[in-house]
């Protein structure tokens, strides 16, 4: 089977429906566990990333003019592509992200999920018959926005770029993608590829990886109708910001610092394993992870010591060449991060249970205890395989302490009630709560997104997708011209 990327024919290059060189200069794809080059792709600056939009924009219509039925086909077709080249998919996910096999395998089932479900859009209705005056037809009707800029995150490159990239394109927009810089190809390069072999006609997705001047630049482009970020909440005020003086939609989908709510009638051996998952999933680069394990006192001493257990038993290593729960961190600068953050909890007074090391760009699962309110493992979105611990006294004080943090992303309670973990769901303070499960959940068919600094409340999921990527529009037919008084 011909492979969709060849780092020899893609070197310094962009894909806009072809591969040619832009002005931006290049960027080295590097592997994080080894540190080996995998690729060079090219950059884009302001320029570029002003001629992307542009033919963009001319390349829109005629898409858009098309049956709704042949532009769901050619996402069908993108679906079916994905399977058969899903060994492609995953590979580039694990050397250039740093994914454990299995996470990479389950993004790619994930967006397949996503693909199908774009699209059934355009053949859903689009509207919806008005009340109005005999010999006038009044209906609205939901119109394509134009181009929507489109900007994704390096955890979780595919399926976080084609979440919005796919039902964008299937309701009739055009799409320039910014994929970040450290995962070009499997955020940018490929899925563009399988749309282009699915029949995407040339210029309706241009992608182009950047630094923080090409981010600019699609943010505050006079053509692009919307913006759809997923990254940092520091770097996602800065987009809504200029999004907001541009007067253009936007959907920030932000970072988290959720809590696991652990309470005295859990099963505490499944409540830590939902907290080690929580917390070690993709080695806690995940917006969804757990970042304070809160813990009533009575059942506080169980619990850690089976996240304790739970931790030393995981294998860090090299997600390509062997078999492993955690890969690498994506990079220096992070694994710096993460240690400072363990190291200033553990001077204010934290205990470290275990972990707290690492090699490379490798970092131990580490669980801290003792932790309280006001210390950086409590404060800060720490993005790394870190579980904080919080003991406190009772459920109230588990809610108080849940939801002091300006984030709003997810919560997941563990308790032997469903009634009473029901109860509590409705005292947090998140856009997503979880009763008996873990944290890192989503899926193609739910409203996904989170409020505060997670977000500012767009949704993305099946139908909630026509509220992102569409707008209303109000039209009215007269049988005959109609007089006015004037």
């Amino acid at each position: 089977m011909t492979r969709l990327v060849d780092p020899a024919s893609m070197h310094g290059k962009v894909f806009t429906g072809t591969w040619h060189r832009p002005r931006g200069g290049t960027a080295d794809v590097v592997e994080p566990a080894t540190g080996a080059v995998l690729a060079t792709v090219g950059l884009a600056d302001a320029r570029d990333v002003r001629a992307a939009v542009t033919t963009a924009r001319r390349a829109r219509p005629a898409w858009a003019a098309l049956p709704a039925v042949e532009r769901a086909a050619v996402l069908r077709r993108t679906a079916r592509l994905l399977e058969e080249h899903t060994a492609e998919l995953v590979e580039w996910l694990v050397r250039e992200g740093g994914a454990v096999r299995e996470k990479a395998s389950a993004e790619v089932g994930a967006v397949l999920d996503e693909l199908w479900v774009a699209a059934s859009l355009p053949t859903r209705p689009h509207g919806s018959l008005l009340p109005a005056a005999p010999g006038t037809h009044s209906v609205g009707r939901r119109v394509p926005l134009g181009v929507v800029g489109v900007i994704s995150p390096w955890n979780f490159p595919l399926l976080l770029g084609m979440r919005a990239v796919a039902p964008a394109l299937a309701l009739g927009n055009a799409v320039v993608l910014k994929p970040d810089v450290r995962t070009p190809v499997s955020g940018g390069f490929l899925p563009a590829r399988l749309l282009a072999e699915a029949g995407l006609p040339d210029g309706v997705l241009q992608v182009l990886p950047g630094e923080a001047e090409a981010g600019t630049a699609l943010t505050a482009d006079p053509d692009v109708a919307m913006i759809a970020f997923t990254g940092s909440t520091a770097v996602g005020r800065e987009v809504g910001a200029a999004a907001g003086r541009a007067l253009k939609r936007v959907s920030l989908e932000l970072g988290g610092n959720n809590a696991l709510i652990v309470l005295d009638d859990a099963d505490i051996d499944a409540a830590s394993s939902a907290g080690a998952w929580s917390a070690f999933f993709h080695q806690g680069q995940v917006c969804m992870t757990a970042g304070r394990h809160i813990v009533l006192a009575s059942v506080a001493d169980a619990y850690v010591d089976r996240l304790v257990r739970r931790a030393e038993k995981l294998v860090t290593g090299d997600p390509w060449t062997g078999p492993v729960a955690l890969g690498p961190l994506i990079s220096r600068a992070q694994w710096q991060r993460v240690d400072r953050v363990v190291r200033d909890t553990v001077r204010a007074g934290a205990e470290l249970r275990t972990g707290g090391t690492g090699h490379g760009l490798f970092y131990r699962p580490t669980v801290l205890t003792g932790v309280t309110p006001g210390m950086p493992a409590f404060t800060e979105e720490i993005f790394g395989p870190v579980a904080p611990v919080v003991v406190v006294a009772d459920e109230d004080e588990a809610v108080e302490v849940a939801n002091r943090t300006e984030y709003g992303l997810v919560a997941a309670v563990q308790t032997g009630s469903a009634e009473r973990g029901l109860a509590l769901a409705g005292r947090l303070a998140t856009g997503i709560v979880h009763v008996n499960d873990q944290t890192v959940n989503d899926n193609a068919f739910v409203p996904f997104g989170g409020r505060g600094a997670s977000g500012n409340g767009s949704r993305y999921g099946a139908e909630h997708s026509l509220d992102e990527f569409t707008q209303w529009q109000w039209l009215t037919v007269r049988s005959a011209a109609a007089t006015t008084p004037f």
